[in-house]
């Protein structure tokens, strides 16, 4: 195997145990909460106690990705090392899970000692995951290449951590939590098999290249379509999460089955579609996409039963993964070499502040108005991006380059 094939192999599996850790904990969040003493056990099965009881929860961890994103990329490109930040933050990471799992047993552990843990877990896994995904950027053999390989990766974490950690809560409501630290404590270890390649250039200070990124508007437009993507993502995770499960009855074995139709096709189409926008340009896989994934959402809420909700699913993956590989290879086409690490922080601080957007806006809507305004909303933004961003998209579809 060539030493980049090696690279990108590893870095593609950092990337899978940080999502697959992460999307462990979404079918049974409601169960965690209450075990992490965050609401109370008797909630009666109130809709809006339940997702108020997971907002926070999620919304602390985002906190973290938001602030730090960032400045874990314009570190690395002021460094020029990646490797070494990677397995810092994993680790970081790891010991953070693994103290939301441990301590709350062991002593009594306030629930805002809680929601501190998940932010500081939440700023270390961040620079793990952007830092993996710009170590990509930096690989030889096509950008869509490399980003569909992120998006496998993304995608099978999420594919295989929600149906997974759906059956683990059956086992505690911690044990999904000592996976995810066991995953992280792996992606720390595996990280330091790689070679760095940052470019060269990668020099100049934080202050640069914060700087150098703001010298480059047109990464707006990603950084938008970023901002939504994410935006659903979130949604999903808490909203549509407590939707099934308050609509059709199902358990957190069956919920994470169902969040799998979507994830399954997500993460393995990624890196086809991501190899056919190296061929047919950004522009058609990020808006035809867009618009039919804003359409396939607001299908789930329609579906009456539990097989045509997963169905509406399964097109809702699909059309992500048309999505994902080019929006985020669009990013690193617009970037300039010395600025990979602050343009991919730049992405993910969009993509989590669209992740935060899901969870507290979803779940205000549809705690205050009620599910099928959340859908509705959730899917008209997805669909209003696109036809906003579709012009600027033309002027930026620039020639696809190795």
């Amino acid at each position: 195997m060539a030493p980049s094939d090696r690279d990108r192999v590893v870095f593609a599996a950092v990337v899978f145990a940080i999502l697959f850790a992460q999307v462990l904990l979404y079918p049974g969040i409601p169960d965690l909460v209450v075990a992490l003493g965050g609401t109370p056990a008797a909630w009666g099965g109130d809709v809006g106690a339940i997702l108020s009881a997971g907002k926070w929860f999620l919304t602390a961890e985002f906190l973290g990705f938001v602030l730090f994103a960032g400045l874990w990329g314009a570190v690395s490109d002021a460094l020029g090392r990646r490797t070494p930040l990677v397995a810092a933050g994993a680790l970081v990471g790891a010991v953070g899970y693994l103290t939301l799992a441990v301590l709350p047993r062991l002593v009594a552990f306030p629930y805002d000692l809680v929601l501190a843990v998940r932010f500081l877990q939440g700023a270390a896994t961040i620079g793990a995951f952007s830092l993996a995904i710009t170590t990509l950027m930096d690989l030889e053999g096509g950008h869509g290449r490399n980003m569909g390989a992120a998006g496998l990766a993304i995608g099978c974490g999420v594919a295989f951590g929600s149906p997974l950690g759906g059956q683990l809560y059956g086992l505690g409501p911690f044990v999904p939590l000592l996976v995810a630290s066991g995953a992280l404590f792996l992606a720390a270890l595996g990280s330091l098999l790689s070679t760095d390649r940052v470019p060269d250039q990668s020099r100049g200070g934080t202050t640069a290249a914060f700087r150098r990124l703001f010298d480059r508007p047109s990464l707006a437009v990603p950084f938008a379509f970023g901002f939504v993507d994410r935006l659903t993502a979130g949604f999903f995770a808490l909203v549509g999460t407590v939707y099934f499960q308050s609509e059709f009855g199902l358990d957190a074995a069956a919920t994470g089955m169902l969040l799998g139709a979507f994830f399954f096709p997500f993460a393995f189409l990624q890196y086809p579609f991501g190899r056919l926008s190296d061929t047919v340009g950004r522009v058609l896989p990020v808006a035809v996409g867009s618009i039919g994934y804003g359409v396939a959402i607001i299908m789930v809420w329609l579906a009456p039963t539990v097989a045509l909700a997963a169905v509406a699913m399964v097109f809702v993956g699909v059309l992500g993964a048309l999505v994902a590989p080019a929006t985020m290879a669009l990013v690193t086409d617009l970037a300039a070499a010395d600025q990979r690490g602050v343009a991919m922080g730049g992405f993910n601080i969009f993509g989590s502040l669209g992740f935060l957007a899901g969870i507290v806006g979803g779940a205000t809507v549809a705690g205050s108005v009620g599910f099928r305004a959340a859908f509705l909303a959730v899917g008209a933004a997805e669909i209003g991006i696109a036809l906003v961003a579709l012009p600027f998209l033309f002027r930026l579809d620039v020639p696809v380059r190795p």
